[in-house]
């Protein structure tokens, strides 16, 4: 049977879906569409460019009250550093002019992104090395990913608060997600609360149900064993 890409990617994620509980799996409007747009430069094998921008997430949007919102660094059951809404705002902004690249295939050209990097949010917490080799991001509604820590650092990624100049949209991972480009945008978790450092690497919430544990779209990392 051919079955288009996009159709055949959701049916891997529905699958997933029905073994893991019975997980929600949200799909925007539109996910699947018919003209496609030709990317101005490459982007990674196995992709296609789309011109608008998809929402996928692994269960429903949750209800985030920015006076209550913080966002912690752990390590070995401590927390290291803690902010509110309006102390990561008032950190150094770092702006980024990315491509970004979805597990289900697209692909999205010249994206702009603005929050606060790892490497400030360590200076802030007085945080001179890193406190362990692997980090998990954890978020509301209890979604979790898995990175190395090297690949947080020297400004690879951001505490993102804004998207094209607005803030961060709900669908979007507002009004804070964790923006990791160089990766599969599973890997850059939504509605992010915290970072958790650890001397071990560990599988987080999709890796543990079969997605690759590190997600380099150039080398189409997207299940265990790619």
């Amino acid at each position: 049977m051919n079955i288009p890409f996009d159709h055949y990617m959701c049916s891997r994620l529905l699958w997933r879906s029905a073994h893991t509980g019975g997980t929600e799996i949200v799909l925007s409007r539109g996910f699947f569409g018919n003209r496609r747009p030709e990317p101005t430069r490459p982007i990674p094998p196995g992709q296609y460019l789309e011109d608008g921008f998809p929402v996928l997430s692994a269960g429903p949007t949750p209800r985030v009250d920015l006076a209550t919102w913080d966002m912690s660094i752990e390590a070995d059951g401590e927390t290291l550093g803690k902010w509110d809404w309006e102390q990561l705002q008032a950190l150094p902004a770092t702006d980024m002019h990315v491509d970004i690249h979805c597990v289900t295939k697209w692909s999205k050209q010249d994206t702009d992104w603005r929050g606060v990097t790892i490497d400030d949010l360590f200076e802030s917490a007085g945080i001179t090395e890193p406190p362990g080799d692997y980090v998990m991001a954890y978020s509301d509604g209890g979604y979790t990913t898995n990175l190395p820590t090297e690949d947080i650092l020297d400004g690879k990624a951001l505490i993102a608060y804004e998207y094209d100049g607005e803030p961060i949209e709900p669908g979007h991972g507002g009004p804070v997600r964790l923006f990791v480009p160089h990766l599969y945008f599973w890997k850059s978790a939504k509605w992010v609360r915290g970072l958790r450092f650890m001397e071990e690497d560990a599988p987080g919430f999709w890796e543990a149900y079969g997605y690759h544990m590190y997600g380099d779209p150039w080398k189409e990392q997207r299940y265990a064993g790619d």
